[in-house]
């Protein structure tokens, strides 16, 4: 499946839904949620983007990699999700905390219990800085100067299980 076949509202996906970034092999990877980032047209390739954290683990596991994931999930993981969020890969084994195991094709890892992932191919990451800031009110989100990475990723395929 392509992601121009997708079917739901990949914003709402990502914002209310949320969605698992993960990346690494299946012996060593870490995933958090997103609810920031979208779906489009980007130098003539359909890709994602999302933004992360420096201080966030996933970020060495994104760095380390040529692929990423976003995963999806059923209402029921909601809490999983949360978990994913709240709890740093490097203080203990989160996946497993949240009841999620991993799954790879060989290139990407991504969670098992994923009802929909996109596998990402990484092509451009960017650090934001306060500089391109015309609203200022965006300022309120980084109190600790702490701005986001942008990642983009060029999807290479879409998985979605019935």
């Amino acid at each position: 499946m392509t992601i121009k076949e997708l079917k739901e509202n990949p914003v709402k996906l990502i914002a209310e839904d949320w969605a698992l970034v993960s990346a690494g092999t299946p012996e060593s990877w870490n995933t958090m949620t997103v609810s920031w980032g979208g779906v489009g047209e980007l130098w003539g390739r359909d890709v994602v983007f999302i933004f992360i954290r420096p201080q966030r683990y996933t970020k060495k596991f994104l760095d380390e990699q040529e692929y990423f994931t976003l995963s999806f999930f059923d209402e029921k993981y909601k809490d999983a999700l949360r978990l994913c969020g709240r709890v740093s890969g490097r203080d203990c084994d989160k996946a497993a905390k949240a009841g999620l195991s991993v799954a790879s094709d060989g290139e990407a890892v991504y969670p098992a219990e994923a009802r929909l992932v996109i596998k990402c191919k990484k092509i451009a990451v960017q650090s934001l800085d306060n500089s391109g800031f015309i609203d200022t009110t965006i300022e309120e989100n980084y109190k600790n100067s702490d701005y986001h990475y942008i990642y983009v990723g060029e999807i290479e395929k879409v998985i979605e299980k019935n």
